[in-house]
C-alpha cells in the first residue's frame, strides 16, 4: 500500500476492489496504520465478523479491536438477546465513549454486522451518564451501587457465573461487568471499599487483586424514572389507552425488567441512536454486506406484515 495514502474528506468515498477473501484484514491494519479515528468495518454476518477479528490481530497486534455483533433473536420477538452478546456490545459501547478510543498508538477498529448496524441503540450520552468507577481504597454508598445494578439490567443470583449477573452477602458484592474477562468482588468495610478483586466464576476463587472497576449497563434498556417516563407516553401515543392486563406496560410502569422489552428500546428514548453516532470516522463495508442489508430489510418487512 502506498505509504503516502490519506483518507479522502469527509463525506467522500474510497474504494477498493480486487481484495481476495481472506486478504481483507492485512488490508485493514495498513488502513489502521493511517487512522486517527476509530474505523468501522461491516461484515455480512457474525462468522465473517469473529474470523476477521482473528486474523487482524495477527497483523495489527496493537490495534483496539471492539466487536459490536448484532442480537441473536428474530425481528419483533419476544425473547431477549443473550446476556453475552448484550455484554460485548455495552463494553464496546463503552470503550467508544473514552478517550482510549481515540489514541493514535493504539487505533481503535469496530467490527460489526450488517444487521447490527441497522439497530437503535441508546444515546451515547446516556452511556457516560450511566458509568460508574470504584476504586479502592474510597468510599461507596452500597445502596447506590445496588440502585445501579437493578436499574441497568444486572440480574440478581445467588452464585456470579454469567454476565450481567450480581450477589450480594453482607459486605460483598459479586458482579460480572460488561467488557470484564471475570467476575469481580468488591469488599467493603462499612462504606469504604476495602478489597477488590477479579476471580473466577467457576472455583470462585481470587484470580487477581486490581485497584479500579469501570460499571457499565448490563442492558441496553437504562431502566431509570426519565426512561420509564418516555415509554409510558410513548406506548400510548402508538397503542392507545392501556386497557386490562398489558404484562410489559405493567412491569415497566413498576419499574421492573420484562422478558424481551428490548425490543421496543426506541419507546424508552426520546431520540434512539445508531452506531453512527459513536464513531466519526471512516467506515468499510465488507463484500456482501450490502446484499446482508437488503435481506435483513425484507426479513424485518416479512416479520411486520406476519406478527
Amino acid at each position: 500500500m502506498d505509504p503516502n495514502f490519506e483518507w479522502g474528506p469527509s463525506g467522500t468515498s474510497t474504494h477498493f476492489t480486487g481484495v481476495p477473501d481472506g486478504f481483507d484484514a492485512y488490508l485493514l491494519a495498513e488502513l489502521l496504520n493511517h487512522a486517527t479515528r476509530p474505523v468501522l468495518h461491516v461484515s455480512s454476518d457474525d462468522l465473517r465478523m469473529n474470523r476477521l477479528a482473528e486474523t487482524i490481530a495477527i497483523y495489527a497486534p496493537n490495534a483496539n479491536i471492539l466487536k459490536f455483533p448484532a442480537w441473536d433473536c428474530l425481528p419483533y420477538d419476544r425473547v431477549p438477546p443473550r446476556a453475552e452478546i448484550v455484554s460485548e456490545r455495552m463494553a464496546s459501547l463503552g470503550a467508544l465513549t473514552t478517550d482510549s478510543a481515540s489514541k493514535e498508538d493504539s487505533p481503535t477498529l469496530v467490527l460489526t454486522t450488517a444487521s447490527a448496524i441497522l439497530q437503535r441503540i441508546p444515546p451515547r450520552a446516556r452511556i457516560i451518564e450511566a458509568r460508574i468507577e470504584i476504586i479502592k481504597g474510597r468510599s461507596v454508598d452500597l445502596k447506590d451501587v445496588m440502585a445501579f445494578l437493578v436499574a441497568n439490567g444486572f440480574h440478581r443470583t445467588e452464585t456470579v457465573r454469567e454476565p450481567g449477573e450480581f450477589a450480594s452477602r453482607g459486605d460483598i458484592i459479586d458482579l460480572f461487568p460488561p467488557g470484564n474477562p471475570e467476575p469481580a468482588r468488591i469488599d467493603l468495610f462499612g462504606d469504604d471499599i476495602e478489597g477488590l478483586r477479579h476471580f473466577d466464576p467457576l472455583s470462585q476463587l481470587t484470580t487477581e487483586n486490581i485497584e479500579s472497576l469501570t460499571l457499565l449497563p448490563a442492558s441496553e434498556i437504562l431502566l431509570d424514572q426519565t426512561a420509564i417516563a418516555n415509554f409510558r407516553s410513548s406506548y400510548r401515543a402508538h397503542f392507545g389507552a392501556v386497557r386490562g392486563d398489558d404484562p410489559l406496560y405493567e412491569a415497566v410502569s413498576q419499574g421492573l425488567r420484562h422478558p424481551g422489552m428490548e425490543h421496543w428500546l426506541p419507546l424508552f428514548y426520546t431520540a434512539p441512536e445508531t452506531l453512527f453516532d459513536y464513531i466519526d470516522g471512516p467506515m468499510i463495508v465488507g463484500g456482501q454486506a450490502d446484499d446482508a442489508m437488503r435481506e435483513r430489510f425484507d426479513q424485518i418487512a416479512d416479520y411486520f406484515t406476519a406478527r
